[in-house]
């Protein structure tokens, strides 16, 4: 058993410090890298950064310090969520709050997500699919301490053969070669940090080889659905670097030319990882959700939203059985596990990330049910999991050198929970303390 942190006063080395230094002490530490947790873990915060870790015992604790006890909890890397949209948040009708809320996203809509996703536990975020400009702002606003919330990371709008009706201000559509390289270029010059590609089975080759090319041209790697076989065909060939989705057709399984690209895609070691976003929550809680709709009132969603906008969602997810965009889940569900594993035997690195925002899929509530579902459903080992959602999205997005991990010289990106989260990660759904760039922010 550990021992309580006042028995060991006698252990600790007296320094002469400021008080901008934290030390998190006691608890069982799972640091990201997927090794085994360090018992009686010490963490020193400096400023914004992780000085030093260790254990009670070993590890001094400067003089002067803010002690945050973490004794019987389990203390892990801020949680990345690789797919969300904040420009949403659970509303049942897309049309209508596409045309009612823009005025709102980017004061009140947008930095309520993000602010959700922090108080859950998510330290960092990428959003996949905004208006371009609302979603610099709130992303830079995050970064200069603004206003509170997961560090984000932006793609903009989605590049899209043709945008929907009613959606142009967040979803581009792609006009020929010349012209989907001159939307990368303006997405790059206002300072996105990844593209995000959709229904490119419906755009030309050219098209989809160009987007592709010129986003590595200015150094940004590009996400592409795979809601189809043919969008995931066209993508690979193109060279997109992160797939999204698992179970949006109701084929039973992948067929077996895309797993054989994906195998030989993997065995490329000089092209890097080929990532892969599931995003299996929606599918696998909906009837979860929808026989127990009590659920779908949790008080954590109405963060930062008005009373207005609360009510609007409520009243839009008063029938949740009725819901058009879930009707074919019973048929889709089934196929889950089944893709997952192939997805798994193919080499692919897979990133935990939800599609937090669409009907009944709540920012402050998703996160959790993703690591939850890949344990207890798909069998993956639990410290494997919060690999795939600390170190491997920190990679993926090229920032691995400075987040995504506990330890020294990374940013102080730290979460805690009371308990054994690797016995239980449905733990997650009630995170005890949140620090963000040496920050408590609960």
């Amino acid at each position: 058993m550990r021992k309580p942190i006042l028995l060991l006063c006698s252990l600790i080395i007296v320094l002469t410090v400021d008080a901008q230094i934290k030390a998190m002490v006691g608890g069982t530490l799972i640091d990201g890298y997927g090794g085994e947790p360090i018992l009686n873990s010490v963490i020193i915060i400096d400023g914004e950064k992780i000085k030093s870790v260790g254990k009670i015992g070993e590890l001094p604790i400067p003089a002067g310090a803010e002690i945050i006890s973490t004794e019987g909890m389990t203390v892990m890397p801020g949680l990345w969520d690789m797919h969300v949209h904040l420009m949403i948040n659970g509303h049942a009708d897309y049309a209508y709050w596409d045309k009612k809320y823009p005025p709102l996203l980017q004061k009140v809509i947008m930095p309520a997500s993000a602010e959700q996703l922090l108080m859950a536990g998510v330290t960092s975020a990428r959003d996949l699919g905004g208006p371009l400009n609302e979603s610099i702002a709130v992303r830079d606003a995050i970064n200069r301490g603004e206003i509170p919330g997961a560090t984000m990371y932006v793609s903009g709008p989605f590049l899209q053969h043709r945008p929907y009706p009613g959606t142009e201000a967040f979803r581009w559509g792609i006009y020929g070669e010349k012209d989907a390289r001159e939307k990368v270029q303006k997405l790059a010059k206002a300072g996105v940090d990844c593209i995000k590609l959709i229904d490119q089975d419906e755009m030309t080759k050219e098209e989809v080889f160009a987007i592709v090319d010129e986003a590595h041209k200015n150094k940004l790697k590009v996400v592409a659905h795979a809601h189809r076989p043919n969008e995931i065909r066209i993508a690979l060939a193109a060279g997109a670097d992160n797939f999204e989705h698992t179970g949006l057709s109701s084929a039973p399984e992948y067929p077996a030319d895309i797993i054989q690209a994906l195998q030989e895609r993997t065995a490329q070691m000089n092209k890097g990882p080929l990532f892969w976003t599931p995003t299996v929550q929606g599918l696998y809680n909906y009837e979860e959700m929808r026989d127990n709709p009590e659920m779908l009132d949790d008080p954590s969603w109405h963060r930062g939203l008005p009373d207005s906008v609360v009510n609007d969602i409520r009243q839009s997810l008063a029938k949740p059985g009725e819901l058009p965009y879930f009707q074919l889940t019973p048929i889709r569900k089934p196929t889950l596990v089944t893709k997952f594993k192939q997805l798994q035997k193919t080499g692919v690195v897979l990133l935990i990330g939800t599609d937090s925002g669409i009907p009944m899929a709540f920012h402050s509530q998703t996160t959790w049910n993703e690591l939850d579902i890949w344990t207890r459903v798909m069998g993956m080992d639990a410290v494997q999991v919060i690999k795939a959602a600390s170190y491997w999205p920190s990679v993926m997005m090229g920032v691995d050198g400075k987040v995504g991990t506990v330890s020294p010289g990374k940013q102080a990106d730290i979460i805690a929970v009371k308990g054994n989260v690797l016995k239980h990660i449905a733990l997650l759904q009630n995170v005890d303390i949140v620090v963000k760039k040496g920050k408590r922010y609960k």
